[in-house]
């Protein structure tokens, strides 16, 4: 079957080369026995695949399962992949089959097989390299000839850098990738997306279809679409269900795109791992704090260079006091609990204002409760060095 033939089939829309490519390898593939890893952010239709390879083979007679790993219990897992006996665990009434075994000669689809736990995963690992499994409360090895294909959004090389991951596992399941592409990736896509999902709704609910303005398009194209053809499907029907005018125009658009300001922060605002649990505000705090000693920095260079050409040229020369520019945090922070207090700092123009010294003592507070008064865990914190911290804390006569 070609490309277009299995587009039509399972009603992918799109024309982008890595779309095309993406489609073109679970097509090649779907005639051997090799573990598929699907790889791609959430909402980009990763599941279509597994049915395309499924399909396409000698196993399309055969059982087809589809499991969502992230949305099954730890304690249960084992249990639905693998079967467990009577009386294995509490409200083990009875034997079970697991999908290895139900799906034997057939396809199993292991969806977020990143969210497996590290026990499950050494389970799944023996299965794709023999084929055998014992159940769950059980000692007999069973057999099973079931065709893996996983997908998952988790990026598993850094998974395994943090020990949530098994390499080994990782490679067995990566005998051939298949990336899908974000939605943002695939601009020319996006309006055949939209339209197609937009006919579908109109013709299912019985109303006419809502077309777009060419501005309308031109947004549509350029926004950023996190949540891919998920997301984009949800606003071509909540617009269509919505608005009462069927021609759309880019400013109504706009109402039903979310504001993308607040996840286009500097490097700086990224949550790092030691940093769960920090608020904006704190990280606002943050931006201030550095600002001030940057400015005094910048004010002690002037000041030098200024009195160094005084006593070399013996000339009277006028000193100009710097200026801070700050950016509009307005434009960082739109919350407006927290643009208002933004405001009071910066109507007070003194660079060691009394407001944003407490500040300053309050986020280093904050950082000793959390490790427990370890200076270095909380300089790094606070992302200056561990002397400078000592002195804040013995200028400010804060007790750890």
């Amino acid at each position: 079957m070609d490309v277009q033939s299995i587009k039509r089939t399972f009603g992918i829309i799109g024309n982008d080369p890595q779309l095309l490519h993406a489609i073109e390898i679970a097509a090649q593939v779907a005639n051997t026995d090799l573990t598929v890893l699907i790889t791609g952010e959430s909402g980009t239709g990763k599941d279509v695949f597994p049915k395309i390879i499924h399909q396409n083979s000698a196993r399309k007679h055969g059982q087809y399962f589809a499991v969502n790993c992230g949305a099954i219990p730890e304690g249960t897992i084992d249990s639905e992949l693998f079967g467990h006996e009577k009386g294995s665990f509490t409200g083990a009434i009875a034997e079970r089959k697991g999908y290895f075994e139900i799906a034997n000669e057939g396809t199993l689809f292991l969806d977020e097989v990143g969210e497996l736990p590290l026990s499950t995963q050494a389970r799944l690992l023996r299965v794709l390299e023999n084929g055998e499994y014992i159940r769950v409360g059980g000692s007999k090895v069973m057999k099973t000839n079931v065709r893996v294909v996983a997908a998952t959004n988790v990026d598993l090389p850094l998974a395994i850098q943090k020990g949530k991951f098994r390499e080994d596992l990782y490679y067995r399941l990566n005998t051939i990738p298949i990336h899908i592409p974000a939605l943002r990736e695939r601009k020319g896509d996006i309006y055949l997306l939209f339209r197609k999902f937009a006919s579908d709704f109109a013709e299912k609910s019985h109303m006419p279809v809502i077309t777009l303005t060419p501005e309308a398009v031109k947004m549509l194209e350029e926004y950023r679409w996190d949540g891919n053809v998920r997301q984009l499907k949800n606003v071509a029907e909540q617009i269509s269900i919505i608005e009462q005018q069927r021609v759309i125009n880019e400013f109504t658009l706009e109402r039903y795109l979310p504001n993308k300001i607040t996840t286009a922060l500097p490097v700086l605002f990224q949550k790092e791992d030691n940093a769960e649990g920090v608020s904006e505000r704190d990280l606002l705090y943050k931006v201030l704090f550095e600002m001030k000693h940057d400015i005094a920095e910048l004010r002690n260079t002037v000041n030098e260079l200024t009195n160094r050409s005084n006593n070399n040229n013996n000339i009277s020369t006028s000193y100009i006091e710097p200026v801070a520019i700050e950016p509009d945090y307005a434009e960082i922070m739109p919350n407006e609990e927290v643009i208002h207090e933004v405001h009071e700092i910066k109507e007070d123009h003194q660079p060691a204002s009394l407001s944003l010294e407490q500040n300053e003592i309050e986020m280093i507070k904050r950082a000793l409760e959390k490790y427990n008064g370890k200076r270095k865990d909380a300089a790094k914190e606070l992302g200056i060095s561990e002397r400078t911290l000592y002195r804040k804390i013995n200028e400010f006569g804060i007790t750890a």
